[in-house]
């Protein structure tokens, strides 16, 4: 069975309930960091975009969770619902295929590890 990593970033205040809809998608684990970013906004506000500004990075969080690669499309669209508000700052999602997983404790790998 593969492995996938989905990388979930979006603002400070999204995550209790993005934590509870993971939680009900089958979600074990996740890693969740306290990051500073922007994307193609340059950490503009919505109602600042126009004229150039010097790029700013704004508090985000990154949460990260290995799943089965079958679940992935399942666990982005529930992610995106509960992130999507149609503003700015929504957040981005990333995938990536993963070798395998170890857990240190036990030896466990692959889908036993998480």
């Amino acid at each position: 069975m593969s492995l996938s990593k989905i990388e979930i970033i979006t603002g400070m205040s999204k995550l209790p309930n993005l934590k509870s809809v993971l939680s009900k998608a089958g979600v074990r684990g996740m890693t969740v960091m306290q990051v500073l970013g922007c994307g193609i906004e340059k950490g503009t506000r919505e109602y600042e975009m126009e004229g150039e500004y010097e790029m700013e990075l704004l508090p985000k969080q990154q949460i990260n969770i290995v799943v089965e690669t079958t679940k992935v499309n399942e666990i982005i669209e529930v992610v995106k619902q509960e992130l999507y508000t149609g503003h700015i700052g929504d957040g981005k999602i990333f995938t990536y295929h993963l070798d395998n997983a170890i857990r240190v404790r036990t030896g466990d790998e692959g889908l036993d590890a998480l």
